[in-house]
């Protein structure tokens, strides 16, 4: 029992992490009908920009304590993110928002494969991993014979926080109604007075603000970062967009936890269930599984509206 527990903790911490990544996704699909195949490196960017302030901060203000260090890294990360969204955005997809779907693809991944070289290109961050440091105390925390560290608990929290805030927006300001109805018809909202630009910039500039503390929790968790680490979470991610329901903002919050979860549940037993044949590093497996079961019952995902047959 306590292996299943830990294994459940482990889950809502992966998955958290997934589910804040995915919901940039799932909120420029929403929005543009446009898959964003480069949000993952968006995520390496946020860690890498917040890898580099907290080697400043450890040079211009020694001792100052862990987690106000990562707070100020979290900050310091959003906007350079948003930024860096925001220029795709106005460079790469701007001009192909009226262009057959393939060619916003491949844009996407040559753009993710742009940052990834700029970052390899830069002589303070480089190819190599880079190792991240532990500002919270390492000390274990016990729920019910598991073990989660105060780095774990903050991600969760700050997960939470995240979705709320973005339930809130989205739901209850007027920015939000505008999102909504340029995802409902960009034209319509356009007759209505909505500034369709002004509403897609923001998506990006959103979606990149939780894949910047996202990227930052993910050194903070794993403490070391490198120029591909996104690309993983960010195909991870996607599959949990779809896999709640692309372009739903409930359905990527349980999609990116539901597949934590399975994951991790999956790494913690697949040594038992094959009789040792798989070990636990076989756990990214169970992403794409999990999604190739689930859109073959229902290709609309777990929260996706069902397309009714019309006669």
């Amino acid at each position: 029992m306590d292996t299943f527990i830990q294994q459940i903790l482990n889950g809502l911490v992966l998955g958290s992490m997934y589910a804040l990544v995915a919901l940039g996704y799932t909120m420029v699909y929403g929005v543009l009908n446009l898959i964003n195949f480069a949000h993952g490196d968006v995520l390496m960017i946020g860690a890498m920009v917040g890898l580099s302030i907290l080697r400043m901060l450890d040079s211009t203000f020694p001792g100052l304590p862990g987690g106000v260090q990562l707070a100020i890294a979290i900050l310091g990360a959003i906007p350079v993110a948003m930024l860096v969204n925001i220029l795709i955005e106005r460079v790469a997809y701007r001009r192909l928002r009226n262009a057959p779907r393939l060619a916003p693809l491949i844009t996407a991944i040559g753009v993710s494969i742009l940052l990834q070289t700029f970052v390899m290109a830069m002589p303070f961050w480089g190819r190599s991993p880079l190792p991240f440091p532990q500002l919270l105390s390492s000390d274990p925390i016990m729920v019910g014979g598991a073990v989660i560290s105060q780095t774990q608990v903050l991600l969760l929290v700050l997960a939470a926080l995240a979705m709320v805030l973005l339930v809130f927006l989205v739901e209850k300001t007027k920015m939000g109604r505008a999102m909504r109805a340029v995802a409902e018809n960009p034209r319509v909202a356009g007759l209505m007075g909505v500034d369709s630009n002004s509403v897609i910039v923001s998506t990006f500039a959103i979606g990149a603000a939780l894949a910047a503390v996202a990227g930052v929790m993910w050194g903070a968790n794993y403490a070391s970062i490198q120029f591909a680490m996104g690309t993983l979470p960010g195909m991870k991610a996607f599959s949990a967009a779809v896999l709640g329901g692309i372009g739903n903002i409930y359905g990527a919050m349980i999609g990116g936890i539901v597949l934590g979860i399975i994951e991790s549940l999956g790494a913690g037993y697949i040594g038992d269930l094959t009789g040792g044949f798989l070990g636990s590093h076989y756990q990214d497996i169970f992403a794409f599984v999990v999604l190739i079961l689930v859109l073959t019952v229902r290709p609309s995902g777990i929260m996706g509206e069902r397309v009714a047959d019309r006669a």
